[in-house]
């Protein structure tokens, strides 16, 4: 939330420096996340002076330019080339001299130099409206009244607006402090406390309210008390609307509001003063001259002030007239009702509505405004009246006209205060600190609380409607420590604390293991949101599909039944970015429905590779990446957690090309079929498009569950290194040219030969020349005995075993 520290002083019973108000702030809870100075006029105007014209002759080698001397009230006068086409003697102007820097309203600063236009030297510049920022207009030079000092500074003469914004990390329970008004309380409340003095806020005057006559009644009906539980309203007649003055719209732009008109401008400006949101109606636009509260029937039709038609829900509370809808209470105006130039009679409104509904309204529709902001934290509902009188009276002061009806203040169930039970041994339990009664109650009496009653052990308080979310003794406890300041909170000499048993270890040790791993490969971790936009999959992961009830956003609607697109999310941010080479990972979970109230989920490792693993240099050429290259990093992640080796299968998958799918032997689930720990692939290009990723992107998902089920399942086993020499052949063969590898592998395993340690595929060769549908695999084969020098007869003995079984089972003709 932003506060301008002008416009909070205009409350404060004394001026306060800004640092020590920022330590303040802090001290109470309202954390001061930074302070940023904010200038109307960037760069203040610093540098520029007034100066007068001495003398204006035209330029001898330029027909639209002048050569002027200037006094600038110290110096000698300077030289300057001018070329707008009312300068002229005697004039007084703004100058920037030479070494100003200047900053135009559009563009990058200027820094004045000495320069020769066409042959005349000008040291400085005579300064228009649009060059300095202070305005539109570059019809020619700003030019002041005669009584203007020469030599005086700019910023003295226009007296640009400057201000400090401070940031403050509002949490949600204190929706009090959404107002300057509110800020200014709880830090009169520290004041009190720590000076030892009694301050209080110095709130604007109410008293000048009156009626003036009440020849503009318009009666308001609540149909939906539950939604609404307060409706407060005037009338005003004979308004002119018209630009707010300066300082309004100084005030409102400094925290971020765009001015609109005056009548808009004060609800605005009441708003972040008090916090109460307000609205004002063109009176002329209420149909059947009445104000009705309800919600409309689901699909209406409604256009707001953006000029957008909206279809709303039943759940919408609108406000009506005996027509139709006018404004989305709470949350944004219609176009019909809204305040205009020709504006002369309006109707105003200040009211308490539900926070479920205004949230409700809010997000369906994608409408945050501020007064969707505040209403949803849930406002003081003893305020509407005294913001409606603080509106009246800006209005008539700044607008005209007069208040035209009685003050209308529909509150049909008046809510009752929270009333707490403060134990004076269960704060000493909670803050760790030793209260004296009187400390509490003058803290609690200046935050607006109410006591009830006291007593030797206790006090009993009525809490005040600006503080909504104070319900429970811990929430007393909590006001009073951050009046006495969260810094001052005791250090105790001793902590007492229940040992606790860590479960869970071995699966983080693993995970641990094996980002680190990733990580020395050159992958990147990546986390994701798990919440993730229902556009990006078919309608049978929908049907399984976890949908948000009270979304975010239209685009954050439902959580993801995978992975992969949130990744591609990732990936296209940094492909747009000219980042072509990437290697990403995530420890992430998938989420899924079955009946009602029957939610699973389970953790993945996902794997997304695109462009090259390895970068072209001087002496090698890079590598792009692939499915084999994935393929690898999947198998090293199986052998080092020790889950063992897998089988790899090709198999269909709605998302990935080629997809390879990876099971475990003997590994069964809880139904008796095999798991898929993997699934590994080049991402369809009809999934990438909607990413506007244009190359390949391959990705592998690891069921991380049933990893962490296997691993250090295959243990390693230390032995003695073999005093032997391994023994290596070479073989090549042509086979068919769909024969997968793995069916190879198979049939050469399947022999079983024990002297057998390592199978290597080194090459695949494919011409015309072998024949149609024909290839050359060559295989290289380590044979070790670690007791004795095998020979060549053994050693070509298994050979001829393995030869033999690949021309019988895999059709393969041996190459001599």
């Amino acid at each position: 939330m932003t506060i301008s520290y002008n416009w909070l002083s205009e409350y404060l019973p004394v001026q306060i420096e800004a640092e020590k108000l920022s330590k303040i702030l802090t001290s109470i809870g309202l954390e001061v996340e930074g302070m940023e100075k904010y200038e109307a006029v960037k760069g203040g105007l610093q540098g520029l002076v007034i100066g007068e014209i001495m003398e204006c002759h035209p330029h001898p080698n330029a027909d639209k330019l002048s050569v002027t001397r200037v006094n600038i009230g110290s110096g000698e006068p300077l030289s300057i080339v001018c070329g707008a086409p009312n300068v002229a003697a005697g004039q007084k102007v703004v100058v920037a001299p030479v070494g100003t820097t200047i900053y135009p309203g559009k563009g990058d600063p200027v820094t004045m130099k000495v320069a020769r236009i066409r042959g005349v030297e000008s040291h400085g510049m005579i300064c228009a409206e649009d060059e300095i920022g202070l305005g539109a207009g570059h019809a020619g030079i700003i030019v002041l009244p005669s009584g203007a000092k020469t030599g005086m500074a700019a910023s003295a003469w226009f007296h640009p607006y400057t201000d400090l914004l401070i940031e403050i990390g509002l949490t949600p329970n204190h929706m009090d402090a959404m107002s300057h008004v509110g800020v200014a309380r709880d830090v009169c409340a520290w004041l009190s406390l720590h000076e030892n003095k009694e301050f209080r806020p110095r709130l604007p005057s109410l008293a000048p309210f009156r009626i003036d006559n009440n020849s503009l009644p318009i009666p308001v009906r609540i149909e939906n008390s539950k939604a609404c539980q307060r409706y407060s309203s005037l009338s005003m007649k004979g308004i002119t609307v018209r630009e707010s003055p300066q300082w309004m719209q100084d005030w409102l732009k400094a925290i971020g509001i765009r001015p609109i008109n005056n009548v808009v401008d004060c609800t605005n400006f009441v708003l972040h003063e008090m916090g109460q949101p307000l609205h004002a109606f063109d009176a002329a636009a209420i149909k059947g001259r009445q104000v009705i509260v309800k919600n409309l029937p689901e699909g209406s039709l409604f256009t707001t002030l953006d000029g957008k038609e909206r279809r709303l829900s039943s759940e919408d509370l609108m406000i009506c007239n005996a027509e139709e809808g006018m404004c989305m209470a709470g949350v944004f105006g219609g176009l019909g009702s809204g305040v205009k130039e020709t504006t002369r009679d309006i109707f105003l409104e200040s009211a308490w509505f539900h926070p479920a509904s205004i949230r409700k309204t809010s997000f369906h529709h994608g409408l945050r405004t501020d007064a969707a902001a505040h209403f949803e934290k849930g406002m003081d509902i003893s305020a509407t009246v005294n913001a409606l009188k603080r509106a009246a009276l800006l209005i008539r002061e700044l607008a005209g006209g007069e208040i035209s009806s009685e003050l209308a203040d529909n509150y049909p169930d008046p809510a009752n205060k929270t009333q707490v039970v403060l134990k004076y041994h269960y704060l000493k339990k909670l803050s760790g600190k030793n209260y004296h009664p009187d400390t509490v109650k003058n803290i609690l009496l200046s935050l607006g609380f109410e006591i009830d009653k006291e007593g030797l052990d206790e006090i009993r308080v009525s809490v005040p409607y600006h503080k909504p979310d104070t319900t429970l003794p811990a929430d007393v406890v909590e006001e009073i420590m951050r009046i006495d300041g969260l810094d001052n909170i005791a250090i105790p000499s001793a902590i007492t604390i229940s040992p606790s048993v860590e479960t869970g270890k071995q699966a983080g040790a693993w995970k641990a293991k094996t980002s680190s791993w990733l990580v020395a490969q050159g992958f990147y971790e990546i986390l994701t949101n798990s919440i993730t936009n229902s556009a990006y999959y078919t309608e049978g992961e929908l049907s399984a599909s976890v949908r948000m009830i009270n979304s975010l956003s239209a685009e954050l609607d439902i959580l993801r039944p995978s992975l992969l697109e949130t990744g591609l999310e990732s990936l296209a941010y940094n492909l747009n970015r000219k980042q072509q080479d990437l290697r990403f990972f995530e420890f992430g979970k998938s989420y899924r429905t079955g009946e009602v109230g029957n939610y699973g989920e389970a953790n993945h490792l996902c794997l997304y590779v695109t462009g090259q693993v390895r970068e072209d240099s001087w002496k090698t050429k890079g590598a792009a990446s692939d499915i084999y290259y994935l393929k690898a990093v999947c198998e090293r992640i199986s052998s080092l957690i020790g889950a063992g080796t897998p089988v790899w299968q090709i198999r269909g998958h709605s998302k990935l090309s080629d997809a390879l799918c990876w099971t475990m032997p003997g590994l069964k689930d809880e139904a008796g079929s095999v798991p898929v720990l993997a699934e590994a692939g080049m991402v369809n290009p009809s999934v990438l498009r909607q990413f506007d990723i244009k190359q390949p992107v391959w990705f592998a998902d690891l069921n991380w569950d049933a990893f962490l089920e296997l691993a250090g399942k295959n243990r390693i086993n230390f032995r003695e290194l073999p005093k032997q020499l391994p023994v290596f052949r070479d073989l090549a063969m042509l086979v068919d040219r769909n024969l997968p590898y793995e069916k190879v592998e198979g049939a050469i395993r399947g022999v079983r030969l024990e002297k057998l340690r390592e199978i290597k595929l080194f090459d695949i060769f494919e011409s015309e020349k072998l024949g149609k549908d024909r290839k050359s695999m060559a295989l290289s084969f380590s044979f070790l005995d670690e007791e004795r020098t095998l020979t060549d007869k053994e050693v070509d003995g298994m050979l001829t075993r393995i030869m033999n079984v690949l021309e019988k089972e895999v059709g393969a003709e041996i190459r001599k």
